[in-house]
């Protein structure tokens, strides 16, 4: 009994649909933190990676201690690391399950996504795992979703995005919105949070929508 048990978790973990979540050396690591919390407890199986200049950014902005990085993923994510939940390559192992087409996921979300990451995908350079995963994406019409942060954008940085949002990449730049009156900071990275999971279709009450009356949005006339 025991081992039906066991085969049928095996089994049930099997099922659940699959994403890539990338991290990169922008600002605002914790969207992607938070992004891959939301997944999680969605019942989700995420496959991380995190380029060099992304670790220095969650040991910056975050407080990470960076130097053992496996520990540093189970002290946050606890047991999703443990359960084979959330699985997290190194992005110099350019052998690993996602850099195959034949591995089927649903798609991939580089939150956040620098301007030199942007490059490397819009230019076809798959030079680590993380760039090689994002021409996996576009090669096999999977869907992929790049959050830029940076300001100003000079005329390469909009050029790589107008090539990439062509080949049909989704490109959701981390813009909060302050129509619904946030609060908090939480409240401001829940809605950037909420925004990518709008753009792949993941069900989420994050933040409150606009004409929602239920939560005592005003309609756009009474601004007019």
């Amino acid at each position: 009994m025991v081992g039906n048990i066991d085969r049928n978790s095996e089994t049930n973990v099997a099922k659940r649909k699959r994403w890539v979540v990338g991290l990169t050396g922008a600002s605002g690591s914790i969207y992607g933190i938070r992004l891959i919390e939301q997944l999680l407890q969605q019942d989700y199986i995420v496959h991380l990676v995190v380029t060099e200049a992304g670790w220095r950014v969650l040991k910056e902005e975050m407080g990470w201690e960076t130097v053992r990085r496996s520990s540093a993923l189970e002290q946050r994510f606890g047991e999703y690391m443990t359960n084979g939940r959330l699985i997290f390559h190194p992005n110099g192992d350019i052998g690993a399950s996602i850099a195959s087409g034949s591995f089927r996921v649903e798609g991939m979300l580089i939150v956040p996504c620098s301007m030199g990451t942007l490059a490397s995908i819009a230019h076809g350079s798959s030079n680590n795992l993380l760039t090689r995963a994002a021409d996996v994406m576009l090669k096999e019409g999977r869907k992929l979703l790049l959050v830029p942060r940076e300001t100003p954008l000079h005329a390469i940085h909009l050029e790589n995005m107008l090539t990439l949002a062509k080949l049909g990449v989704r490109i959701v730049p981390a813009m909060p919105a302050f129509y619904y009156k946030p609060q908090t900071m939480d409240e401001m990275i829940d809605f950037m949070v909420g925004k990518v999971l709008d753009n792949i279709d993941i069900d989420h009450d994050l933040y409150r929508r606009w004409g929602d009356e239920q939560n005592g949005l005003q309609s756009p006339d009474h601004h007019r």
